[in-house]
């Protein structure tokens, strides 16, 4: 495994646990995170504080039991690309959801410079 494999699945691990510091350890400080058009949460963020507020306190507080469970990890040396499914209880509807996701990080020395999501979000938004 490589330096940045082994960082990227750390942040899964992490978010399994719950561990928020732990899923924003591998992010560069100028890091590049990009939420796919049409998601509830759409749009670029610069470093690891505006993903944490918007992103992840979002999704910890407008979702129930929610989850990224990858099911693989393809290792491109500095780019790694991970497939998996989103599931999860939105709140203010109760409405569940299970969406298959893409998600294609670029990293250095095992520090992510850019991460993009590929998702089904029509599935995610029937959800809201």
């Amino acid at each position: 495994m490589s330096k940045n494999l082994d960082a990227v699945r750390a942040s899964y691990a992490a978010s399994d646990s719950g561990d928020v510091k732990g899923i924003l350890a591998p992010l560069a400080p100028d890091a590049q995170w990009t939420e796919m058009a049409g998601f509830p949460y759409a749009g670029t963020y610069t470093g690891p504080q505006e993903v944490l507020d918007h992103v992840f306190a979002r999704l910890g507080s407008e979702w129930d039991g929610y989850r990224a469970d990858p099911e693989e990890f393809v290792d491109g040396g500095d780019v790694i690309v991970v497939i998996g499914t989103y599931s999860g209880t939105y709140r203010a509807t109760g409405r569940h959801m299970r969406a298959r996701f893409t998600h294609v990080w670029h990293l250095e020395d095992g520090l992510a410079r850019r991460f993009e999501q590929f998702t089904d979000t029509a599935l995610v938004r029937e959800a809201l």
